[in-house]
């Protein structure tokens, strides 16, 4: 059986204005989304600002979180690129209790290499044996490509290797390892994966769109009529549309609760013109109403 299955957020994360981590505030943002029917979250993704947030800051939120009532169904990125930083953040959550891991290769160094990336995750997973691994395919940020061989020869290696969430969308359509969570990162890509044998998607767009995910989700899992999965791709297409998802959800976020405005540069919200675009292309589609998003 798969390890992941289901609708899950690549949560936002909440800050304070002098930019640490607002823990108490993020941690209710995530929990907020469990209970509005997601089945679970990632913390320090890279729509939660990971590779922004400091170190001290992420072991704060993990050692609080530890205690978290809906703590197996909240799991980690580190969302950093020195494989010392790794090891220390992935100790430190394993003594507070978590075990699993959206690991994606170090960022930015355009020479990464199969050996290079494989070396990556084998001295993790040597280090750390109990531990289990999604790996994030996300080649615009990480400059690395993963193939179907490269993640197949890491699987038969290591069987700590539980998924994929597929940002980069050249691998859930064709991979099929037995047992293996194969999760693309858009809902564009939910109704599609499921038909391939996707297990669902890890998304930054469901911090808004959890109720029409999970809907399209289960009318899948019930063999029922989809009713709503146009309506999802269209909300999607418009935080697209705006080239950054982290300044459109923020904003789209912030207008009923102004915490969300705080971003760390050099990330910044949308201007005010491409706010109203999107507000208004939401409206459009019925997502949103001048009612629901008042403050």
């Amino acid at each position: 059986m798969s390890l992941l299955k289901g609708i899950y957020s690549a949560g936002l994360s909440v800050l304070k204005e002098d930019f640490s981590l607002d823990v108490e505030s993020t941690i209710k943002h995530h929990e907020n989304l469990i209970e509005k029917g997601l089945d679970g979250t990632f913390f320090f993704g890279s729509t939660g600002q990971s590779q922004l947030i400091s170190i001290e800051d992420k072991k704060t939120l993990i050692s609080k979180l530890s205690h978290n009532k809906y703590k197996d169904r909240f799991f980690l990125g580190t969302g950093v690129n020195s494989i010392r930083d790794n090891m220390n953040l992935i100790n430190h959550s394993i003594h507070n209790g978590f075990d699993t891991f959206l690991l994606m290769p170090p960022a930015y160094y355009v020479n990464n290499t199969h050996e290079g990336v494989y070396a990556f995750y084998a001295n993790i997973i040597n280090k750390f044996p109990e531990i289990k691994i999604i790996l994030y395919n996300f080649q615009k940020l990480s400059q690395y490509l993963f193939s179907p061989k490269a993640v197949e020869k890491l699987v038969k290696d290591f069987p700590q290797i539980k998924g994929c969430k597929d940002s980069s969308y050249n691998l859930y359509e064709t991979l099929k390892i037995p047992g293996f969570s194969m999760l693309p990162g858009s809902e564009t890509k939910l109704l599609h994966g499921l038909k391939n044998g996707a297990s669902g998607i890890i998304s930054a767009v469901t911090n808004v769109t959890h109720v029409l995910s999970k809907q399209v989700y289960n009318d899948f899992q019930n063999n029922k009529e989809q009713t709503v999965n146009e309506k999802l791709c269209a909300v999607r297409k418009v935080f697209d549309d705006t080239g950054n998802l982290i300044s459109a959800l923020h904003s789209f976020m912030s207008i009923k609760d102004k915490k969300y405005k705080r971003l760390l540069p050099p990330l910044t919200l949308l201007s005010e013109e491409k706010q109203k675009e999107m507000l208004n292309r939401l409206k459009e589609l019925n997502f949103i109403t001048t009612k629901n998003m008042a403050a």
